[in-house]
């Protein structure tokens, strides 16, 4: 599959699944824009790196996806600089762990705008220039938490299950301009997500770090593995391909057998 020509934006992309993407597409030879907090000099080698390792162009926005208007202003911005946004991964999403009614207020409105607004804040940005080319990919990571609840992830749970919904709308009012919306759902991957959750799942439930690992986070999973972020990558360049023209509104499970329960 070859991707040159395209332009993809990978948002919460300087780390984990998000960066595994973007290097992915770069290797198919999409120009890329990466996304994401972290140290300066970090995020510079993983975008140079990308360009020298791949021939391609990248280029990076510390746009803070908790606010809408520097979401929008990321996709314009690529738009002008790259020529085109063909590719959004909305990946960008953060994490708590605490029972409801300890559960802070200021952190259920970080969760919802970082994991569920700040992808109809790109995609809105995004949709006319796809429109106008008669061409594009929406690819969201959502979770197997789009599909089945934990306790003590209440703001997770409800923005990963808004992504689905979210995601199906799109795709059904942008079916007729060549345009795809999809979600992928993966179970648990190691990354810094998942691992800053350990010490916050050990603390509300009062168990040990090896327990967390083996009796919360792979006990849903039958394969009893994590998931790898070059697997989401995979299946997210299948989508951005022509061969998946038809799949659009899908919520696609990669996640060990966790929601086959």
């Amino acid at each position: 599959m070859s991707l040159k020509g395209k332009v993809a934006l990978v948002t919460g992309s300087t780390s984990g699944i998000g960066l595994a993407i973007a290097r992915t597409f770069a290797a198919q030879g999409a120009d890329i824009c990466i996304n994401g907090f972290g140290d300066a000099a970090a995020i510079e080698k993983e975008r140079s790196g990308i360009e020298s390792d791949f021939d391609v162009k990248c280029i990076y926005s510390g746009a803070d996806m908790s606010k809408g208007a520097e979401t929008e202003a990321m996709v314009t911005d690529a738009i002008k600089t790259l020529g085109s946004v063909d590719i959004l991964v909305n990946n960008a999403g953060i994490q708590f762990v605490s029972p409801v009614e300890d559960f802070p207020p200021e952190k259920w409105d970080q969760i919802i705008a970082i994991n569920l607004s700040s992808a109809f804040h790109a995609t809105r940005a995004a949709i006319p220039n796809m429109k106008a080319k008669k061409w594009g990919r929406i690819i969201s990571t959502a979770s197997a938490h789009a599909l089945v609840a934990s306790p003590f992830k209440s703001a997770y749970v409800s923005a990963k299950h808004g992504i689905a919904g979210f995601t199906k709308t799109v795709a059904l009012e942008t079916a007729t301009f060549g345009i795809t919306a999809n979600a992928i759902c993966p179970g648990y991957v190691w990354t810094p997500l998942v691992e800053k959750q350990i010490p916050e799942t050990m603390a509300a439930r009062g168990l040990t770090r090896e327990q967390v690992i083996n009796d919360v986070l792979l006990d849903a999973q039958p394969t009893k593995q994590f998931v790898t972020v070059d697997e989401i990558a995979a299946l997210a360049l299948y989508l951005a391909g022509d061969m998946a023209r038809s799949i659009t509104g899908a919520i696609i499970s990669i996640d060990g057998g966790w929601t086959a329960a």
